[in-house]
């Protein structure tokens, strides 16, 4: 069955998997171009997704948005966090800080931070506005293409036919396993806990970005404080041996909060969640007929360390509907060009990211060497300059970037 009616040709809509900040870039870029869309998403209307998750949304990001969707950018960085100053501890020496100063009237800051809950309700208006057509409850398990277009299926029978189709279902893709796109990479063997706090109605923890090697209130372990929108995330580095689901609990997490925040805030927990990272990119980011897109976490998943993950997928996300707008004006053989190019400069910069997150992984889980170049550093910080910007920076790995990528600085 077909939801639509369809045309014939390129007047098909296109289909985006996936109501996820990526999914909704895609359909407003696709939009942007003229183009028919509608959102297949396997959860129900209204759907709630516990979490603050991807909080950071780098300046750049804000202007692809700004770009498909005049003023969404300015819309969410007036909703967000930007915090100035950053402080870097070892031991709880501090051995870092910096306080940056305000972007100029006009000037998107580095980044803007609020839930991703919060990012997609704005994703989601603007879509709607646009005339976006969602699909609720659309749990994709098949997926046909040929040199002429994409058949889905869905769990439940239903049937969508497509000129195209953008695969944004996220890191369990069955967008990706049904073109048979392969996940090439590793796991990192750490983990970590990740709690949202909310904010106390009389704050008492500055508005700052706070990053602990070795804290001791925790046994030497890491610990990252970033403020977002309504709350703060707190990052417990783990060591061998210990026992995550432990410190995951209702009483392991408020003993270990209490003991690197303020009074009151272990009681005001929002959200908990453990985590290994996957170090991931598909090793084609189309289809063999290059009809069906992937994009986000579909497409590659990184470590979080430099915020790469939403801060690649919407750039994968609107080269996909640029790719799509291109492809729909051609025929025969040339259509297929516009997705070539999309494929191997978005699978580029996902290596990139790949690598430089690894880069980040190796600081925080060190080598022998590393770990004795840490303490060394952290000896001669902050009266060495140097060392002192090293023991900031390497966290979030280099900060060199690919092609258009957004530059990190956290």
């Amino acid at each position: 069955m077909s939801a639509h009616p369809l045309g014939s040709g390129d007047t098909r809509d296109v289909l985006v998997v996936g109501a996820g900040p990526v999914g909704l870039t895609a359909a407003l870029a696709l939009r942007a171009y003229g183009l028919p869309v509608t959102v297949l998403e396997a959860g129900p209307d209204g759907r709630q997704r516990p979490g603050s998750r991807a909080i950071f949304t780098h300046s750049q990001t804000l202007q692809i948005l700004d770009r498909i969707s005049p003023g969404l950018g300015a819309e969410l960085y007036e909703h967000g966090v930007y915090w100035n100053t950053q402080r870097t501890f070892y031991g709880g020496k501090e051995v870092y800080a910096k306080t940056y100063p305000d972007p100029p009237a006009g000037v998107y800051p580095h980044f803007t931070s609020l839930p991703q809950v919060q990012i997609e309700a704005y994703l989601y208006a603007r879509a709607v506005a646009a005339g976006v057509r969602f699909a609720w409850e659309q749990e994709v398990e098949q997926i046909t293409t040929e040199d002429d277009g994409v058949t889905v299926t869905t769990a439940a029978g239903a049937r969508w036919d497509a000129g195209y189709v953008v695969g944004a279902d996220g890191s369990r893709s069955a967008v990706r396993k049904q073109i048979g796109a392969r996940m090439e990479g590793g796991k990192d063997d750490g983990w970590y806990v990740v709690v949202d706090v909310a904010e106390l109605d009389e704050p008492t923890l500055p508005r700052e970005r706070h990053f602990h090697y070795a804290h001791p209130a925790v046994g030497g372990r890491n610990v990252l404080i970033v403020p977002f929108a309504g709350g703060y995330r707190v990052d417990l580095q783990l060591v061998d041996g210990d026992d995550p689901d432990e410190l995951a609990s209702p009483q392991g997490v408020r003993t270990w909060l209490d003991a690197v925040l303020p009074p009151g805030y272990a009681q005001r927990t929002t959200w908990v969640s453990t985590y290994q990272f996957l170090q991931l990119v598909a090793h084609d980011f189309a289809d063999p007929h290059r009809r069906v897109l992937l994009a986000g976490e579909a497409a590659h998943l990184f470590a979080p360390f430099g915020a790469r993950g939403l801060n690649s997928g919407v750039p994968d996300a609107e080269a996909a509907a640029i790719a799509i707008a291109a492809a729909s004006r051609a025929s025969g053989p040339a259509a297929r060009t516009p997705v070539e190019a999309f494929a191997l400069a978005r699978r580029s910069a996902a290596l990139f990211n790949r690598d430089a997150a690894g880069e980040a992984l190796a600081h925080l889980r060190p080598d022998a060497a590393t770990a004795a170049k840490v303490r060394d550093a952290a000896e001669r910080a902050p009266a060495d300059e140097a060392a002192s910007v090293w023991l900031e920076k390497a966290p979030y790995g280099p900060r060199g970037v690919h092609r258009a990528e957004t530059p990190y600085r956290y």
